[in-house]
C-alpha cells in the first residue's frame, strides 16, 4: 500500500509552487510516496492593507501551518526560509533546506532604469523595511513607499504608475519563470539580503522517524551551512520584520562569509560587517560565528539602533 505524506503551505501561487516543487521532488526520491498538498491560511494572507511590521513581522505567514504541523494535521511545512522566525515552536525543527534559489534583491522599472540612474524624488515600492531603509541609505532623495499584495499584484501597481520602480526578492520571480521582469539584481554590496532569503524551510516535527529518510535526501549542505550562520545571527540580535536587519553567507574558496547589517529606519545610520570562517567548520562554530557577528554589529553602534527602533515603537 502506498505511503502518504501531507504537505502543509499557504495559498499564494509562490507558496504553491514551492509545495509542489518539493511534492515532485520526494516522488521522484521515493516512487512509493504518495504526497497530498494541503493548504493553509496565515495571518500574514489574510491582512494586505497594512505593512507587515506594523502587524507582527515574522511568523505571520508561518505560526497557523506549524499549528497543524504541531496538531498532526500535516507532515511537513514548506515555508520561505526568510519568514522564519529566529525561535521555532517546541517540538518542530528544520528538517531540510534543499538547494538555494538566488538570494538577492532586484530591481524591476518601469522605464528599464537602474537605481543609480532615478532622478529624485521617484517612487520606489516595497514591502520590507529593510529593504527600505538601505534604499534611503543609498539613495535619499528617493521616494520609498510601502507596498503589499502577490507578485502579479504588485506589477500590476507598477504598470499602473503607481510606482517607478519596485524592489522584490529575485527568488520567487525566477522560480514563477519571470525573471524577464528583472531590470536590475542588487547584491549584497548594494543591499544585504534577508536571512535565509531565496531558501525553502521544510519544518518537521522533531524525530518523526518516516520524515527523517527523506529530509536527508532534500538537504542541500552547503545551503544548510549558510543559512544556519545566518539564523544563528537573526537569533542573536533577535531580529524581526520590525527592525531593518539583514544576515547573507555565501561559500566562496572553501570560506563561508557572512555579510550582516543593521540600520536605521531612515537609512542615516547603518552598521556593516562581514566575518569569515573554514565551511568546513562543524555547526556549532558555524553558529558562533554568525553571535559573533550580531554582536560585533552591536558593539559597534547596533545596539544603540535597535534601542532608537524599539522605543519608536512604544
Amino acid at each position: 500500500m502506498k505511503k502518504n505524506i501531507r504537505i502543509g503551505t499557504r495559498g499564494s501561487q509562490l507558496a504553491l509552487w514551492q509545495a509542489h516543487h518539493i511534492k515532485s521532488s520526494i516522488e521522484t526520491l521515493f516512487p512509493e510516496i504518495g504526497v497530498d498538498i494541503i493548504t493553509i491560511s496565515t495571518k500574514g494572507d489574510r491582512i494586505t492593507d497594512r505593512p507587515l511590521a506594523l502587524v507582527g513581522g515574522k511568523g505571520l505567514f508561518v505560526k497557523e501551518i506549524e499549528t497543524a504541523l504541531i496538531e498532526n494535521e500535516i507532515d511537513i511545512a514548506v515555508h520561505s526560509m526568510k519568514d522564519m522566525p529566529g525561535q521555532l515552536p517546541e517540538g518542530l525543527v528544520i528538517g531540510a533546506i534543499p538547494e538555494r534559489e538566488n538570494p538577492y534583491d532586484i530591481l524591476i522599472s518601469r522605464q528599464n532604469k537602474q537605481l543609480a540612474d532615478y532622478p529624485a524624488n521617484a517612487r520606489i515600492g516595497t514591502s520590507s523595511l529593510r529593504r527600505g531603509s538601505q534604499l534611503k541609505a543609498i539613495r535619499p532623495d528617493l521616494e520609498i513607499l510601502s507596498i503589499r499584495g502577490n507578485l502579479d499584484t504588485r506589477i500590476k501597481k507598477l504598470q499602473s504608475g503607481e510606482y517607478d520602480a519596485i524592489v522584490l526578492a529575485a527568488a520567487g520571480l525566477r522560480r514563477l519563470g519571470q525573471a524577464n521582469e528583472i531590470t536590475q539584481y542588487l547584491d549584497e554590496t548594494i543591499m544585504v539580503p534577508a536571512v535565509g532569503q531565496g531558501a525553502l524551510c521544510i519544518e518537521t516535527r522533531k524525530n518523526d522517524a518516516k520524515i527523517v529518510p527523506i529530509m536527508e535526501k532534500l538537504d542541500h549542505g552547503p545551503t544548510r551551512i549558510c543559512v544556519t550562520g545566518e539564523r544563528a545571527f537573526l537569533k542573536q540580535i533577535e531580529g524581526s520584520c520590525h527592525i531593518p536587519v539583514a544576515c547573507y553567507g555565501r561559500i566562496r574558496e572553501d570560506l563561508v562569509i557572512l555579510t550582516a547589517l543593521v540600520a536605521s529606519e531612515d537609512g542615516r545610520q547603518v552598521v556593516k560587517r562581514q566575518i569569515s570562517c573554514a565551511a568546513a567548520s562543524p555547526v556549532n562554530i558555524i553558529v558562533e560565528q554568525g553571535r559573533l557577528l550580531a554582536n560585533q554589529l552591536l558593539e559597534n553602534g547596533g545596539k544603540q539602533i535597535l534601542e532608537s527602533l524599539n522605543s519608536n515603537d512604544r
